[in-house]
């Protein structure tokens, strides 16, 4: 076998053009002069979505059957790595199995606020925890000989101008919160490729930013994969090169390719920086070629769908009521019961070999609709008939949550509400004296207005293709509930620290809480929250003592006190009371989920390291150490504090920070930088605000009312693709099958009409 620098030196020109753009759209070329074939690349995070049909990127064809798991925001409720690595494990066996090299995800993206749309598919509020769930999922994949695609790097989070808008961030929230997450998967997990982001931070592209995939990601952190862009978001071929992005998916992008050689005969760029690229892009061809085609179990990736899905969910209130009483008899309410919300919408959606839903698991209850599958909206005769099941039964197992259409890929949602009609069906319950079982069906927070009023409440986020059977395992006691919450439920979203800041009509995405996310602003500002971050109750009870704490590890026992066994998640968090800097009242540092049998105890160590400590330096470009007593605290969750105590850390400098956080713009070094306003239509303009012009109701006119026919509709798919193709940069079009597109001529165009009139 040929060396990748023996088959680099063979390369024609034109085949080294070829592979740093797709095929098509899910394959990379292949290298024909050395006999290296194309290879696959697929969706995604949760699953395996290997399109049967003709390629459309976001979902709207069939694709093959394969596993559903749980998506990422459940996933990250069972805190446990051990849990991430085995749903990876078996989704790098079904690529084997469908010869897929390459599967895009995880995604580590930052929950900053409750409504962005594409929540159900990324961890966490905490770059910390989202890091180190996603290196396992990412062991697990890589550990089948499969290829990885860390996503989506970075600062993307909103969908409301994810493929234009600009993320302006400031340095040490940019370091502290939104790329760690993308650090410690990279140092942890080893992904084979990271995707870059459609957005601008700090008005620069991801594709083209050589200070975001060269100094930090390669340099800084050690990465020696490649680096592909996201479908359609390369800004600058030639740009991106020498930035360090390898691959731009999807292609042939012939456009390009005339860029990139126009650019190494007029010297703009060097063969060396282009084999550069060609180098890691082989380097990976030839790996994947090594990986043998076997098939999988069906049945036992079933399995660890719902072992996962059980171990995540989190219970949220109880009474007593849960576990369900084997003596007792239940009513099933709520049509989500029948038609069960598993997983987002999007470029993500599986096609599932099987569904388990709710109601076949309880085919003893007496069932009602409640409401609408469809909208949520009830009716009197609806809750008539719900109140009429529950007659004469123990409890109504009441199924609410948000209907497909509440979110998805595309556009994010507008408020944290429940649809009215599910609230009040819970409402009239209650006020009839029933009592009530919650089963929480949705992909990010929610307000719960009725909380404090039922007898049990329990959260399954998004649960895969196995939610009626792990469902049904955790009602009845077969599993004790052990899952956390990744992210804080606040009381209201005006609570939450991105509100006024979030997904506007500004294509200037201001990020003014700075590294205040999450529980890290709820808790500087000692705001109540419904559920803060880490909350999660269990059947049983855990008592924990005689804390011990020096300089490398934090140690302590963790006793059940109850009668049953059950797994319990300890989290250390550390903080620095005395600090000369701002900085959150304590932050997630370490976690560990143990397992308890009933009476059983267990001393648990947590490692200390300089990490556990540390603040970004704006002066120093690093991460720095304050001097000082800092409080270690360890609890059930970011507010339920069981164990403190102090430790002295010595320090590495004295600590600086640029600017006064709440003077948003003192944390730059100048000016903010925002996009420009040029007033000309270039590649970077978006179809909407083209449309605007003369030219661009002329020239792209016939493109938005084929969009307009064709996704006429009020369901999902027609909102996401609506939003995506108005909001996309023109150079993008060439991506969505408009025929003989061309980015130059089309602007030529379009300038040129605007020129006359």
């Amino acid at each position: 076998m040929k060396t990748v620098d023996q088959i680099v030196r063979a390369m024609t020109l034109d085949e080294k053009i070829a592979l740093i753009a797709g095929k098509n759209f899910w394959q990379m070329e292949g290298v024909p002069s050395a006999g290296l074939e194309q290879i696959m690349l697929t969706d995604g995070p949760h699953g395996l979505r290997k399109q049967a049909a003709a390629s459309d990127h976001l979902g709207l064809n069939e694709s093959v059957p394969s596993t559903c798991f749980p998506p990422a925001c459940l996933m990250a409720s069972s805190w446990d790595e051990g849990v991430t690595r085995s749903v990876g494990e078996a989704m790098g066996e079904e690529c084997v199995a469908e010869e897929v090299s390459i599967i895009l995800g995880p995604g580590v993206n930052i929950k900053r606020s409750p409504l962005c749309g594409r929540n159900f598919e990324y961890y966490s509020e905490d770059p910390y925890l989202a890091g180190k769930l996603a290196s396992g999922l990412i062991r697990g994949v890589e550990s089948k000989g499969i290829g990885t695609s860390l996503k989506h790097f970075a600062a993307n989070n909103q969908e409301r101008f994810r493929l234009a808008g600009n993320s302006v961030v400031d340095e040490r929230a940019l370091r502290e919160i939104y790329l760690k997450p993308f650090e410690i998967a990279v140092r942890e997990g080893n992904p084979s490729t990271v995707m870059c982001s459609y957005n601008r931070i700090n008005n620069v592209y991801s594709a083209v930013n050589r200070w975001l995939l060269t100094d930090v990601l390669r340099e800084e952190w050690g990465f020696d994969g490649f680096v592909m862009t996201d479908w359609g978001a390369m800004s600058d071929r030639v740009e991106a090169l020498r930035a360090g992005l390898d691959l731009e998916m999807p292609g042939p992008a012939k456009e390009n390719a005339a860029k990139v050689r126009a650019a190494l005969e007029d010297g703009s760029l060097s063969m060396d920086e282009l084999d550069t690229c060609v180098r890691r892009l082989v380097s990976f061809i030839l790996k994947a070629e090594k990986v043998e085609k076997k098939a999988y179990s069906i049945d036992a990736h079933h399995k660890t769908a719902r072992d996962a899905a059980a171990s995540s969910f989190v219970l949220l209130e109880n009474d007593g009521a849960l576990p369900l009483k084997k003596e007792g008899s239940y009513a099933l309410i709520g049509s989500l019961a029948e038609h069960i919300r598993y997983q987002g919408a999007g470029s993500s959606k599986i096609n599932p070999n099987r569904v388990d839903t709710i109601r076949d698991l309880f085919p003893h209850c007496s069932y009602a609709e409640g409401y609408d599958p469809v909208t949520g909206e009830t009716s009197d005769r609806m809750i008539a008939d719900a109140v009429a099941a529950c007659r004469g039964k123990t409890a109504a197992i009441v199924v609410v949550g948000l209907p497909d259409s509440y979110e998805s890929e595309g556009f994010d949602r507008t408020s944290m509400d429940l649809p009215q009609g599910h609230v009040k069906l819970v409402d009239s319950l209650l006020d009839e004296g029933i009592p009530v079982i919650a089963v929480l069906l949705s992909g990010a927070p929610v307000t719960l207005p009725f909380r404090h009023r039922v007898n049990a409440m329990l959260l399954c986020y998004l649960g895969g293709e196995a939610l009626g059977s792990a469902l049904e395992s955790v009602l009845t006691g077969m599993v004790n509930p052990s899952g956390k919450l990744p992210e804080t439920f606040p009381l209201r979203l005006e609570d939450n620290p991105s509100y006024g800041n979030f997904a506007s009509d500004d294509r200037n995405v201001l990020y003014k809480e700075s590294i205040f996310v999450g529980y890290r602003w709820y808790d500087y500002k000692n705001l109540p929250v419904a559920y803060e971050f880490g909350y999660g109750l269990s059947y049983t009870d855990f008592e924990y003592s005689r804390l011990s704490i020096s300089s490398d590890a934090v140690s302590f026992t963790v006793k059940n006190t109850g009668e049953c066994a059950g797994d319990e998640v300890v989290q250390l968090y550390t903080g620095l009371p005395s600090s000369r800097i701002v900085r959150p009242v304590r932050e997630l540092r370490g976690f560990e989920k143990i397992h308890l049998e009933a009476g059983e105890e267990k001393q648990v160590v947590l490692p200390l390291n300089r990490d556990c400590f540390t603040y970004y330096d704006v002066v120093t470009k690093s991460f720095e150490v304050e001097e000082g007593e800092y409080e270690i605290s360890i609890g059930a969750s970011s507010r339920d504090l069981r164990l403190k105590g102090l430790l002295h850390v010595d320090g590495t400098r004295e600590p600086h920070v640029r600017g006064n956080i709440a003077d948003f713009a003192s944390l730059f070094d100048g000016s903010l930088p925002l996009i420009e306003e040029t007033g000309c239509i270039d590649m970077n303009t978006t179809v909407a605000d083209a449309l605007k012009t003369p030219g661009g109701k002329e020239v792209l006119g016939p493109v938005a009312r084929m969009m307009d026919e064709t996704y006429s509709g009020d369901d999902t798919v027609s909102r996401m693709m609506k939003a995506m193709v108005y909001e996309m940069p023109i150079r993008g079009l060439w991506m969505s099958q408009v025929e003989n597109f061309s980015v130059d001529d089309t602007l030529k165009r379009i300038n040129d009409i605007n020129s006359r009139k």
